[in-house]
C-alpha cells in the first residue's frame, strides 16, 4: 500500500522550531561539534553515517548502508524539516554529510552549509557572475570534500576552496575561459591530494578536459584533454584539418575512482559539431569512457559507446565500479547505462578497459549489432542525420538515460536505471555552420531540437526504473510511469531504492528486491536532484533537493508540444529531509 505523510504545524510550533533550529545553528557555528576531517581512507571507506562525495562512494553505487529505515518501516516517514533555497531552475546536488554538517548546491552559484539534524544555515557562499555569462544548464551537483576543505567548481570556470566550517574562502583559481563557451556544472572529484574537474560547453565548440589541482595550494597538476590532437594517441580519428580544437567531449559529471588502482573514470560528451561531415573519423575520446592515472593524467584506458556520434548521445555519466560474477565469471566491472540506451558491463585490468557484454535496455534502432570482441556498434545509415539529411532515431538526444545517475546494490546484486524508453527523435537535415567562439555551434537549426521528440505508440509507456541482476544479465523488475522520468537514483542496505523525477512533483521509495511502490509523498517542485541517506544522534535521515528546471523542464516543454498540453511543473528550491515518525 502507498502512503503519504505530511506533518502539519501550528504557527506557535512553527515559531518554536525555527528558534530551536536558529539556536541549534548558533551552537554548531561556534564549534559544538567538531569537524571531521576528511582523508583518503575515509572516502575509500566511508561510514555509514555520512554521506561524504558525490554519489556516497568513490564507486558511484549511490548506496547508503543504513537500514533504520527499511521496507517494513518505510511509510512511516515524515518531513522532519525543510530548507527554501530562494533559488530557481534546476536544483540537482546530492545533499552531503560530514560529522553533522551538511552542504547543498544551488544554482547561481551557491553553496549552503547547514545543520543536518536541524536544518539551521551555518553559512551561505555565492559566486559574483559575469551578467553576459551564457550556459545550457544554470545548474550545480555539488561541492567535494577533502580535509578541512570544501572544493566548488563555479559556472564561471573557477575552483573555489573554502573552509568547510567557516565558509571563508582559502582561494579562487580559473580553469578556463567562460567567454569562449566553457562552464562548470560538476561535483569535483578528490583523491591523493588532488582536486579533480571538467568542463561542459561541447555545444559551443570547446575541447574537452579533465583537469587536476593541489588540493592545497590550487596549483595545476596536469590537464588532460578528451580530443587529442593529431600527434596522441587517437589523434588519427580526427580529420587533419583542425577540428580537434573544437571538438567537443565535455565532461559534466564527477568521475568515478578506483583507489586500489589510483584510476579514475571519466565519461565524455558528444563531439562538436553534431553534424558528422566535417569531422570524418570515430572521433575519441568523445561518447566514450576515459581511465585516467590520478598521479599523471594520462589516459591508460578507454572505451567507446558511439563512434562518430550525431545523435547527441553524450555519454557523461561515469561507469559503476563493483567487483560481481557476470555469466558465470567473476569480474571488477565498470557497468554503464548509456545513453544510447544499451547497458554496458566492461572489466577493469589494471588500467585497461575490457569489453564484456552489451546489450539494449530501451529500444534502440539505430545500432545493427555489435562487434563481439570489442563492443564497437554498426549503424544503420539511415538513421544518420548529417549535413542535408535529417534522420529518425531512438533513443531520442535526452537518450535511454541522460546525466541522471544509476545506482547499485551490494545486498541485492542489482543494477538500477533511470530510463525512458520508446522515446525518439527526429532532427531536421544539418546545415554548416561557421565556428565562432563562445557562440553556439551546433549545426542543426535550435528550434528543431528542443520539440522533436516522438513516441512510436501513444500509449507506449516512457519512463521507468529498471532493476538488472549483474549475475545474469536479466531484467529483474521494472517499475512503470506514464510520462517521462528525470530521476537521479538512490539505494539503501534498507532494501529501498528512492526516485523523484515525474512531474507529479512526488518523491518515492520502492522496495528494491520487487519493485513495488512503498511510499510516496508530494514536494513543491519536482525533484530531479540526487538524493542521499545521512544519520545524527542514532536517526537516520533520506535527504533531496525539490526544484525543477533545466533538462527535466525542457523535455516537459516537448511532451506538451507533442501531445497538445500544457503541463507545468512550479519551479522554486526546497531542500526536504525525512525521518520515520517517532
Amino acid at each position: 500500500m502507498t502512503r503519504s505523510s505530511t506533518p502539519r504545524l501550528t504557527l506557535p510550533l512553527l515559531a518554536t522550531a525555527l528558534a530551536a533550529a536558529t539556536l541549534a545553528g548558533s551552537a554548531l557555528a561556534q564549534g559544538a561539534r567538531p569537524y571531521p576531517s576528511v582523508t583518503d581512507a575515509r572516502l575509500a571507506n566511508p561510514e555509514p553515517g555520512n554521506w561524504l562525495q558525490y554519489r556516497a562512494n568513490y564507486g558511484g553505487w549511490g548506496y547508503s548502508p543504513l537500514k533504520q529505515v527499511n521496507s517494513d518501516n518505510v511509510g512511516q516517514l515524515q518531513l522532519a524539516w525543510a530548507f527554501t533555497t530562494g533559488q530557481v531552475e534546476g536544483h540537482q546536488s546530492p545533499p552531503m554529510v560530514n560529522g553533522g554538517y551538511m552542504y547543498i548546491t544551488t544554482p547561481g552559484s551557491q553553496i549552503v552549509a547547514l545543520d543536518a539534524k536541524t536544518g539551521a544555515e551555518l553559512w551561505r557562499y555565492k559566486k559574483s557572475l559575469p551578467a553576459e555569462l551564457t550556459q545550457l544548464h544554470p545548474t550545480n551537483r555539488g561541492v567535494a570534500l577533502y580535509g578541512d576543505k570544501l572544493y566548488f567548481a563555479t559556472l564561471d570556470c573557477m575552483l573555489v576552496a573554502l573552509d568547510a566550517k567557516t565558509g571563508k574562502v582559502l582561494w579562487e583559481k580559473p580553469v578556463e575561459n567562460w567567454k569562449t563557451g566553457y562552464y562548470m556544472t560538476l561535483a569535483p572529484l578528490a583523491a591523493k591530494g588532488k582536486i579533480m574537474v571538467g568542463s561542459s560547453g561541447g555545444e559551443f565548440g570547446v575541447r574537452g578536459f579533465v583537469a587536476a589541482y593541489d588540493a592545497e595550494t590550487g596549483a595545476q597538476a596536469w590537464r588532460t584533454y578528451t580530443v587529442p590532437a593529431p600527434n596522441e594517441p587517437g589523434g588519427d580519428t580526427w580529420p587533419d584539418n583542425g577540428s580537434y580544437k573544437t571538438g567537443g567531449g565535455s565532461i559534466w559529471i564527477t568521475g568515478t575512482y578506483d583507489a586500489q588502482r589510483n584510476v579514475a573514470y571519466w565519461g565524455t560528451g558528444n563531439p562538436a559539431p553534431w553534424t558528422p561531415d566535417s569531422r570524418k573519423g570515430d572521433n575519441l575520446y568523445t561518447s566514450s569512457t576515459v581511465a585516467l592515472d590520478v598521479d599523471t593524467g594520462k589516459i591508460t584506458g578507454h572505451h567507446q559507446y558511439t563512434w562518430n556520434d550525431s545523435w547527441d548521445w553524450d555519454e557523461v555519466s561515469p561507469p559503476l565500479l563493483f567487483d560481481t560474477e557476470f555469466k558465470g565469471r567473476k569480474i571488477q566491472a565498470a557497468v554503464h547505462a548509456g545513453r544510447n540506451g544499451y547497458l554496458w558491463v566492461l572489466e577493469r585490468d589494471g588500467g585497461k578497459l575490457k569489453f564484456v557484454d552489451g546489450w539494449p535496455y530501451v529500444n534502440n534502432n539505430v545500432f545493427t549489432g555489435l562487434d563481439k570482441n570489442t563492443g564497437r556498434p554498426s549503424y544503420d545509415m539511415t538513421r544518420k542525420p548529417a549535413i542535408g539529411k535529417g534522420a529518425d532515431y531512438c533513443p531520442s538526444l535526452w537518450g535511454g538515460k541522460d546525466w541522471t545517475p544509476e545506482a547499485y546494490n551490494p545486498d541485492t546484486g542489482l543494477f538500477y536505471v533511470p530510463a525512458n524508453n520508446n522515446l525518439c527523435s527526429n532532427l531536421p537535415a544539418g546545415q554548416s555552420e561557421k565556428y565562432k567562439p563562445g557562440e553556439l555551434w551546433i549545426g542543426f537549426p535550435l528550434e528543431g531540437i528542443l520539440n522533436n521528440v516522438r513516441v512510436p505508440k501513444p500509449d507506449q509507456s516512457i519512463g521507468e526504473i529498471q532493476a538488472w541482476d549483474m549475475k545474469t544479465g536479466k531484467l529483474a523488475w521494472s517499475t512503470k510511469f506514464n510520462t517521462f522520468l528525470w530521476a537521479p537514483l538512490m539505494t539503501t542496505g534498507g532494501n529501498l531504492v528512492f526516485a523523484g523525477g515525474t512531474n507529479d512533483r512526488k518523491f518515492r521509495a520502492f522496495d528494491a528486491r520487487t519493485g513495488k511502490t512503498l511510499w510516496e509523498t508530494a514536494t513543491p517542485s519536482g525533484v530531479t536532484g540526487v538524493p542521499s541517506s545521512y544519520e545524527v544522534d542514532g536517526e537516520q535521515y533520506i535527504a533531496v533537493q525539490s526544484g525543477w528546471g533545466v533538462d527535466a523542464e525542457r523535455m516537459q516543454g516537448a511532451f506538451n508540444s507533442l501531445f497538445k498540453t500544457t503541463t507545468t511543473v512550479p519551479q522554486g528550491g526546497n531542500l526536504m529531509v525525512y525521518k520515520l515518525a517517532r
